[in-house]
């Protein structure tokens, strides 16, 4: 687990967008698994991202047309898992993160604490390779944040890479690593 720390401005959610496939770099270029993705087209990308990736946006970025439930699911949907399978263990996800709303509630009835957590269920749902969490505890009240941290870092434990993006000392600290940018 890797915190990418530094004052606002300096590039931390760019590199993430880059490592997570999303941006594509201006120079140098990407590996995945040794492999360049330069060439990759876009659809390639996302088939990619869905299978190796999970990604806590700062802002949540849930699709506020669809139920939260439905967001938690859509990688593994997309990926062509059964939705019973996926739906299930959303709920222990959402569950385990103190997610306690009825879920065919949109994201615009949540607060933004629950969004947040919505968001990381989501990027756990398929137990990504690669975990990218840009300042996943913004949001959170101290005792969240320790169970989003510890989360992390549990997935970490299974051999998964996190990089977190963060500005908290209390997160970079329960890091393995820091980069300062």
């Amino acid at each position: 687990m890797t915190a990418l720390t530094g004052p606002s401005g300096r590039g931390k959610s760019t590199l993430l967008y880059l490592l997570g496939l999303m941006l594509h770099p201006a120079s140098g270029e990407i590996l995945v698994d040794g492999d360049s993705v330069a060439g990759m087209r876009d659809a390639q990308r996302a088939r990619l991202r869905a299978s190796r990736f999970g990604f806590v946006f700062q802002d949540a970025a849930l699709d506020q047309t669809r139920t939260v439930i439905d967001n938690v699911t859509e990688t593994a949907l997309y990926r062509g898992e059964a939705k019973r399978d996926a739906r299930a263990r959303a709920r222990e996800l959402l569950d385990r993160f103190g997610v306690d709303v009825p879920p065919d509630r949109k994201p615009g009835q949540v607060s933004g604490g629950q969004a947040q957590r919505i968001a990381l269920c989501r990027a756990l749902l398929n137990a990504p390779a690669v975990l990218l969490a840009d300042e996943p505890t913004g949001n959170l009240d101290p005792a969240t944040s320790v169970l989003v941290v510890e989360a992390m870092r549990d997935h970490a434990r299974t051999g998964a890479a996190v990089i977190v993006v963060t500005h908290s000392p209390e997160v970079a600290a329960a890091c393995d690593a820091e980069i300062r940018l």
